[in-house]
C-alpha cells in the first residue's frame, strides 16, 4: 500500500514554516502590546459588554459582587464588581472602565480586573442564540439543568456550585465545547446530508466526491455555530483542527501526524494570539495529543477496541496534566471514560428530544448525578514533576518504551490518588 504523502517532507521544510509562523505571531503580539499601552494609558474608557457570570463574595464582613464581562468593542474578557445584589446576566451594560498602570500585559490578554461604574443596564437583543437558549430552559425546573444543557448545546458560561459537581465527576471536557462535541455534530450532520447529497449525485454529478461537497457544507454550517456561540477557546481550536484535517484528507495527505498538530497550533495562536495564555485552550491541544499518540501505538486495532483504548487511554494519561493545575480528586472520577462513551450516544439523543420538546427526559438522572454525595480530596502534581512527565509524553513520540513507561507513571499515578478512598 502506497503512503500518504506528508505534511512536510523533511524537518528543514518544518522548521522553515514554524519560523514563518513565529515571526507573525511576533508582529501580531507587538501589535496587541501597542494596544495595551495605549489601554492603560487613558484615565477611563466608555464600553458596552455582556455579563458572562456572576457571583458574590465576601470581605471584611462586606458582600459584593463579582462580573466576568466581554467588551466586543475592545475584544477584552475582564472581571469588575458592584455592590447591588441584581441579577445581571446576559445584560447589556454601558461601563466606564477606569484601567490601571498595574495590569500587566499578560493580564490583558487572559483576564484582568478592572474598576468600573455602570452607566446604563440594558437587556440583551434577542439573536437566534438567546432564542435557543430560553427554548432550552423553558423544557426543565431545574436551573442547574437547564445551566447543562445550555452549556453543552450553546457554550453558556456555568454557575460555581455545577462547576463544582462537574469537576468532582471528572467530566468538565463534555461541558466545555470542543472538538468532542465538533465530532459528534459532524457526523450527525453527515449521516442526514449523504442520503440527500446521494439522490442528486446519482443524477447530475456522479464525478463528484462527497466528502468534499459535504464536508464544505458541514464546515460552513459548523463555522456559523462557533460564530454563533461567541468562539470559545477550544471550540476555536477544535474547528481549524477540523478544517485543516478536511482539506487534508481532500488532498490525500497524512492526516494523524504530530507535524500536523503542530502547524495546527501555529496557524490558530498566530490568528488567534491571545490563545498563547488561554488553559482551555492548552487542554484540549494536550487532549488532541494524547488521542495522536494513542492512535500511533495502537493503529492496528479494530474500530470498537480503539474506541475504547481511546476513552480509556485519554482519562489515564490526562490525568497527570489536569492535577498539575486542578487538584480535586472523587472517586467517582473514575467513572469518566463511561460516562465520556455515553456521552456520544447521550448528546445526539438530547439535541433530538430538545428539538420536538422532549429535553427533560433526563433531569431526575442528571440532577441525582449532580448532586451525588462523595468526599473529596486533594491531590495536586508539582510543577517539576508535571515538566518530567510532559517531556516524557514528548519523547513517547519516538520510542514505543518511552510510551509504556509514560503509561506506567500515569496508571502508578492514578492508583496513588484513589488508594486514598480505600484506606
Amino acid at each position: 500500500m502506497l503512503e500518504k504523502p506528508k505534511l512536510f517532507l523533511n524537518y528543514k521544510e518544518f522548521l522553515s514554516a514554524l519560523l514563518v509562523f513565529i515571526i507573525i505571531l511576533s508582529i501580531r503580539l507587538a501589535f496587541l502590546y501597542s494596544e495595551y499601552k495605549s489601554f492603560i494609558s487613558k484615565p477611563f474608557y466608555f464600553t458596552t459588554v455582556k455579563v458572562l457570570q456572576q457571583y458574590k463574595k465576601e470581605k471584611n464582613k462586606k458582600s459584593y459582587i463579582i462580573l466576568r464581562v466581554y467588551s466586543k468593542d475592545l475584544d477584552l474578557n475582564f472581571f469588575t464588581t458592584i455592590y447591588k445584589d441584581i441579577n445581571l446576566i446576559d445584560k447589556n451594560i454601558r461601563l466606564k472602565l477606569f484601567p490601571s498602570k498595574n495590569i500587566s500585559f499578560k493580564d490583558y490578554l487572559i483576564s484582568s480586573y478592572i474598576k468600573s461604574n455602570i452607566n446604563r443596564v440594558e437587556d440583551s437583543s434577542k439573536n437566534i442564540k438567546s432564542i435557543l437558549l430560553d427554548k432550552i430552559a423553558s423544557q426543565h425546573k431545574f436551573e442547574t439543568i437547564s445551566q447543562f444543557y445550555q452549556a453543552i448545546f450553546l457554550a453558556k458560561p456555568i454557575s460555581r456550585s455545577l462547576r463544582r459537581s462537574v469537576s468532582k465527576l471528572g467530566v468538565s471536557h463534555l461541558i466545555a465545547l470542543s472538538g468532542f462535541h465538533l465530532a459528534i455534530v459532524w457526523g450527525i450532520l453527515f449521516f442526514i446530508l449523504n442520503p440527500i447529497y446521494k439522490l442528486f449525485q446519482q443524477k447530475y454529478f456522479p464525478y463528484r466526491f462527497n466528502l468534499i461537497d459535504i464536508g464544505l457544507i458541514i464546515l460552513v454550517i459548523l463555522a456559523l455555530f462557533v460564530w454563533g456561540v461567541d468562539s470559545p477557546a477550544s471550540l476555536v481550536r477544535s474547528y481549524v483542527m477540523m478544517a485543516l484535517g478536511w482539506l487534508l484528507l481532500v488532498f490525500g495527505m497524512e492526516l494523524i501526524s504530530f507535524s500536523f498538530l503542530i502547524t495546527s497550533i501555529a496557524i490558530i495562536v498566530t490568528i488567534f494570539p491571545k490563545m498563547l495564555l488561554s488553559l482551555s485552550f492548552w487542554f484540549s491541544i494536550a487532549g488532541v495529543f494524547y488521542i495522536f499518540l494513542l492512535l500511533e501505538r495502537f493503529n492496528d486495532r479494530n474500530k470498537i477496541l480503539m474506541t475504547l483504548i481511546i476513552s480509556f487511554g485519554i482519562f489515564i494519561l490526562m490525568l497527570p496534566i489536569v492535577h498539575i493545575l486542578f487538584p480535586l480528586t472523587n472517586i467517582y472520577q473514575l467513572y469518566s471514560p463511561l460516562l465520556s462513551l455515553a456521552f456520544t450516544i447521550f448528546y445526539p439523543l438530547t439535541i433530538f428530544l430538545h428539538i420536538i420538546n422532549f429535553g427533560w427526559i433526563f433531569d431526575n438522572l442528571l440532577i441525582n448525578l449532580f448532586t451525588v454525595e462523595s468526599s473529596s480530596i486533594e491531590i495536586k502534581l508539582s510543577l517539576i514533576y508535571g515538566i518530567i512527565y510532559i517531556i516524557l509524553s514528548i519523547g513517547a513520540i519516538y520510542s514505543k518504551w518511552l510510551f509504556y513507561l509514560l503509561f506506567l507513571v500515569s496508571t502508578l499515578f492514578i492508583g496513588y490518588m484513589f488508594i486514598w478512598f480505600m484506606i
